[in-house]
Formats: C-alpha cells, structure tokens, sequence
C-alpha cells in the first residue's frame, strides 16, 4: 500500500562544488596517500585536482527534498506462489510476490518502507545502486542490526539519482535472494522523457531440485568453487519465456535488471532496434550497444528501443542470453494489430560521464587481489586482498580495511588472481572503468558493479562524496557468504 503526499515545490539539485572540494580535500588525499603531511595552498592559487574537476555535474553531493513522501509497507514472508510454468512454487516473498513490488518516485522524493520479517532467519534489506545516508544501507552488524523474525525496521531516505535500482537482502544474501527475495526502485527525473511507454524486465534463474522446487542445498562445494549458483530455470519476471505485445511505431523504455545468484546475461535483442541510455541506473554519456556488454549479477541496463512502423501484424521478435555461447531465449515480442502509433520524437537522455584520460597515470589508491582458499565454514573462503570476512553469525567487523578520502579521486585495482569470474560491487558510491589489464578505456557510463574476469585486471576510478562506512563485495552471493567482503570508510 503505497500513500504519497505531495507539495508543491520542485526538487532542487545542490551545485556540485566539485572545484571547492577538491581545494578543500587536496591536502587529506596527500596525506591519506602519502601519510606525509602537504603544505595548504595559498587561497588565491588554487590546487584542484582536475580529474575531480572533469566529474563536473555527474550528480549532485545532495539534492534538496521535494516535499513528496511515498510511503510503502514491506514484508518478508514464505509464500507459494504460481511461477515459472504455473505450477506452485515455495518462495520467500516480499508482499507475497516473486519479483517482489516495483516502488517509483521521482528525483528529490523521500522513500519511506516500513520493513517487516517474517521468515524464520534474520534479514534487511540492502537499496543496491542508491547512494542512502549509511544507516540506511542495510548491512548488519555495520549499518544496523538484523532484523530478527517479528522484528521491523523503518528505511528513510530521499532519492538523489534518477535510475533503475533493486533492493534485497543482505543477510544470507545467497539463500534468501535465490528463494525470492528482491524487487525494484525506479526514481524518474523530475521531467521524464516523453517514452511511449516502460517495460521492466527482471533476469534470475532459479535451481530446482527433482520435486520441481527451489533446492535447499546452498553454498555448496561445487557453487563455491565455481561461478556461485547458476539456475536450471531462467525466468523474466518469474515467468518462463513470456511474450510482451507491442505496437508498430512505439518507443519503449525497457528497464533490465540481473538479480540472479551468479548467472551472466548478454543480451541478444533479435535485430530490434535498440541503444543503451543507461547502465546501473545513471545516464550514459552517449547511446551504446547493449549486445555488447554482459550484465552479471547487480547490473542493469535501460534500453531504447523503437518499434518498425513497418513491422508485419504478429512479427515475434526473440531476446536471448548469448553469455554461454549458445542461444537461450529471454522473452520475445509480438507485433499487434493495434492501429500503429507515432513515436515520439526526442533526443535520448544522457549524462555527464567524464572521460578521465589522464585517470590511468594516476597512482593506485589500493590493489585488491581477488582468490580463494581452502578451509572456512564452507571449506572454500573467497578472499579479498588476502582476507576472508567470516560473517556466519550475520554480523560483520565494523572495522574498515581502508579509507578513501570524500571527494577526493581514488584508484582501485582488482586483480583477480583466479580462475572464477568476480563481479565487484561498491556500496555508497558510483565507479568508472579507466583500464583493463593495463590498457585504458573509456565506457560512456558509471557503474556500481564490474566483472572482473578470469586473470584479468581492472582498475577503477572514483570520487566518493557519501561519509560513511560502506561495504565492497563479489555480487555472485556464494563468493560473498563465504568471505569475499570487505569495508571501506569514506571520510
């Protein structure tokens, strides 16, 4: 049950002030990095940090509330539900549904979710790609306490970027999301563009057992030391192949969100015609492929896709996952008799995504090698820079491993020491790509998580401006459960 109430003043973004941080954090970087103390610049010559100065209006250290507060009530709770093939399915649930409710708002509204647990475990819930106040980002034992069976927990926070985002657990994250538990946010801008209309499109994979239901064997030997757990039923939506009727001439705004365990998506859109407007949640600098970017767990992607005003009555259009080499059907689209439609007419969204070419000659802020070892509670532990969190009681050391100076820029390096895939997820903080095994790269977009493949090195740039402690994890879940965590505190 969603209320709203309203007020007529429109959201305002703050300036960035990225120039004023800069001279005004210069001196903490040095000596964050150095441990050696720098002189102040002098007031009338300033030292700005120009890769913190290229970040421009990416997005805004704050935005000033608009006044409009969405209230929802949401309940963790088993469920059997008729999914996949319409036979009943257990499920935990949020509001007894698998994908779980779809919560919108617009840039400047406050988001307020009265959370509720009633599963037989522990939980939270994580805003996966929302920069929140840090007590609202749902890391136990960090940000706050599990909420225990019975228990309740209020989640506030006001929307600062427009984007597709998703929340879920992030206690016992690889059973609790594997059984259901997820669903989604969409904050619009305060003027959305004129689409024909959405679609949403949810991607997970569930692994059944010979019953026909989820199997209960989690964090398995086999999951651990591969990629995590992959399903052998891919849904959209908790559907099995479903279609999608569409219109000749329309323009849709085609929402994808990865929340599987471990399983990779690369779409292959079937000749529709489609560009990239966005990737984990913020806008792009310019329209890209989407057929050319695999979309592992935690990422998203928004879609521009227009419809043939030529397109014959009942053309199917088929979307795969081409991640595997092998073609394995999403969901198709079919072209209806409706009486065609114009398609509006307007420039794709974009954002202020800097380059940074000068990024890759920045010194390394921190190396963090990513492998594995044997021993710990599931007898692999995954690792981050050498250490494994142990968080089998679902709290975690509230101590960071490093620190990262607010908006200063820093460069982290994931090596990836093993032969597993590791998509890295930062908490808090949006990142950008700068090179790949040492060759420099330029994606049009920022992101909260990257695929860090086999041997492969990839190093990030940021500019973090949310204070707080804040969790960096593989997102394939059972790498996670079993030790590949880490906290870092932005000050």
């Amino acid at each position: 049950m969603s209320k709203t109430s309203d007020c007529c003043k429109p959201p305002t973004r703050r300036p960035l002030f990225w120039v004023a941080l800069a001279v005004a954090l210069v001196v903490t970087a040095v000596v964050t990095l150095t441990g050696r103390p720098a002189k102040t610049p002098s007031p009338a010559v300033p030292v700005v940090d120009p890769l913190v100065a290229e970040l421009g209006a990416a997005y805004p250290i704050d935005v000033i509330a608009s006044g409009v507060v969405h209230e929802h009530e949401l309940v963790a709770a088993p469920a059997t539900l008729s999914l996949l093939d319409g036979r009943s399915l257990e499920v935990w649930a949020y509001n007894g549904q698998v994908p779980g409710p779809t919560f919108r708002a617009r840039v400047g509204d406050t988001l307020r979710v009265r959370f509720k647990n009633e599963l037989p475990q522990p939980t939270t819930v994580h805003w996966h790609g929302v920069r929140v106040p840090n007590s609202m980002d749902g890391v136990p034992g960090v940000t706050q306490p599990p909420v225990e069976p019975g228990g309740t927990f209020t989640y506030e926070l006001v929307l600062k970027d427009a984007g597709t985002l998703w929340f879920h657990p992030h206690v016992r994250s690889s059973e609790q999301v594997e059984r259901g538990l997820y669903g989604v946010l969409i904050v619009e801008d305060v003027d959305p563009p004129p689409f024909t209309r959405e679609v949403l499109w949810v991607l997970d994979d569930f692994k059944l057992d010979d019953s026909g239901q989820i199997s209960a064997a989690f964090n398995t030997r086999h999951d651990l030391a591969h990629d995590g757990r992959w399903g052998n039923v891919v849904t959209v939506n908790g559907s099995q192949d479903p279609t999608f009727e569409v219109s000749r001439g329309e323009r849709l705004r085609i929402r994808v969100v990865n929340v599987a365990n471990g399983r990779v998506f690369r779409l292959d859109l079937g000749g529709l015609d489609a560009r990239g407007i966005a990737f984990d949640g913020l806008y792009a600098r310019e329209p890209f492929d989407p057929t050319a970017l695999d979309l592992a767990p935690g990422n998203r992607i928004d879609l521009d896709l227009t419809i043939s005003a030529g397109a014959a009555v009942d053309t199917l259009f088929e979307v795969s996952d081409r991640y595997l080499r092998r073609a394995s059907r999403l969901a198709r689209l079919r072209v209806t008799g409706a009486p065609e439609v114009a398609a509006p007419s307007f420039t794709a969204p974009s954002g202020a995504v800097p380059r940074w070419a000068a990024a890759d000659a920045a010194p390394v802020t921190r190396a963090l090698a990513l492998n594995a070892r044997r021993g710990g509670p599931y007898g692999i532990s995954w690792m981050i820079a050498g250490v494994a969190m142990d968080h089998t009681s679902h709290d975690h050391p509230a101590h960071a491993s490093f620190t990262l100076p607010k908006g200063a820029f820093s460069r982290l390096s994931f090596e990836n020491e093993s032969a597993r895939i590791h998509p890295m997820h930062l908490h808090g903080t949006f990142f950008k790509v700068i090179s790949r095994d040492g060759v420099p790269t330029d994606e049009p977009f920022f992101r909260d998580t990257v695929l860090v493949r086999p041997n492969e090195r990839v190093d990030i740039g940021l500019v973090p401006v949310d204070e707080g402690t804040w969790m960096m994890h593989c997102h394939i879940l059972e790498h996670a459960e079993s030790g590949m965590m880490t906290l870092f505190r932005v000050e």
